[in-house]
């Protein structure tokens, strides 16, 4: 009877405790086709990190490779998985990233490069190999859904922020970051409206500083698609420091169109187009440019007028219509071109106020 007392007991109770031992020391776990998983490793022979958080070369730490769905075997004697969801942007929203590990910024650097072989900062390992830096990121995250390590990335958009927490001032900052960018409209796309008459006026916030003397910086790069040098409207930050570009209010400006511009990188300003109405037209005083050679001619007395592009009072001045034109890189003047009568009596003035200030002359 006491055998088989201890047959049931084994069979009931110590084999089926054994098995979730054994299930438990085997590390066995499911993950959501939905989710993924942080590994973190609890010891290595390989010791511990000194100065980083990701740990490249298997020793303990946070890992590199996120565990996608299905069934993985990670003991955890040794290993803690923490689950994550899956990174999701929404249509018509743009997700912004701050790498925790990396290269330091430069000095000259306001945003960590972009790192084509992270493949969307769902590889960390290639991140970090390729001199992928610590901080905000010039890269952005378009409409999708993406398996990021948050250990190593955080992702923040309007409504969400996507991290790992590992220390207690983490979520504030992150909020910070957030609020920043919801202040200047960074986590949706630029819109000009054809209809709003309107233009856009680009002021970058990353790369080399202007040149002594210069207030506005140079149009650069080319509209060749696969050019190393076509920002695409500076919306990709990396062709633009390329080319070439430098911080600050830039010449080119922006015209109808959609754009999905890193508001850390560049911030826009929409202000209307500038027009010329008939009857006038504008002339262009330039605040850019190189110091042009005058074209007047010895017979005009009354200063000095410069080809188009440099910097001075333009030659040609602008005929009636409407025109993309930048405000902080010049001045419009209009002037009249049609007949108008003044009034030389002090209580009469006519609708274009030219004669506002004129009184009769007593002979």
């Amino acid at each position: 009877m006491f055998t088989t007392f201890m047959i049931v007991f084994l069979g009931v109770v110590v084999l089926p405790l054994l098995s979730i031992a054994l299930l438990w020391l085997s590390g066995f776990r499911l993950i959501s086709n939905s989710r993924c998983a942080v590994v973190e490793k609890k010891w290595s022979g390989k010791g511990s990190l000194e100065d980083r958080i990701i740990a490249l070369h298997g020793e303990a730490g946070f890992q590199p490779d996120v565990l996608r769905g299905g069934i993985h075997f990670r003991t955890p004697l040794k290993y803690r998985l923490h689950s994550i969801p899956l990174v999701t942007i929404p249509q018509g929203q743009i997700g912004y990233v701050f790498a925790r590990d990396g290269v330091p910024l430069d000095p000259k650097q306001t945003l960590g490069k972009v790192v084509p072989e992270s493949r969307d900062f769902q590889s960390v390992r290639e991140f970090l190999t390729n001199g992928g830096q610590r901080g905000p990121q010039r890269g952005i995250l378009r409409e999708g859904t993406y398996a990021v390590n948050l250990a190593q990335f955080a992702v923040i958009l309007e409504d969400d922020i996507y991290y790992l927490k590992i220390n207690r001032e983490d979520r504030k900052i992150f909020e910070g970051m957030a609020d920043r960018i919801s202040a200047r409209g960074g986590f949706k796309p630029v819109v000009i409206k054809g209809r709003s008459d309107s233009i856009g006026i680009v002021t970058v916030h990353d790369g080399p500083s202007l040149e002594p003397g210069e207030i506005i910086a140079p149009l650069v790069g080319d509209n060749e698609g696969g050019s190393p040098k076509n920002h695409n409207n500076f919306q990709d930050p990396e062709n633009f420091l390329r080319a070439g570009g430098r911080r600050g209010k830039q010449y080119q400006v922006l015209v109808d169109g959609t754009y999905f511009i890193n508001r850390l990188f560049a911030t826009v300003e929409i202000i209307p187009k500038t027009v010329v109405p008939v009857g006038s037209v504008g002339v262009v005083v330039s605040y850019f440019g190189r110091k042009g050679s005058d074209t007047s001619g010895e017979d005009y007395k009354h200063g000095e007028l410069v080809t188009e592009g440099n910097k001075g009072v333009w030659k040609n001045p602008l005929m009636p219509g409407k025109y993309a034109f930048n405000i902080y890189a010049g001045k419009v003047i209009l002037v009249p071109t049609t007949n108008i009568v003044l009034k030389w009596i002090r209580n009469e003035t006519g609708n274009h106020k030219l004669d506002e200030n004129l009184s009769a002359v007593d002979l």
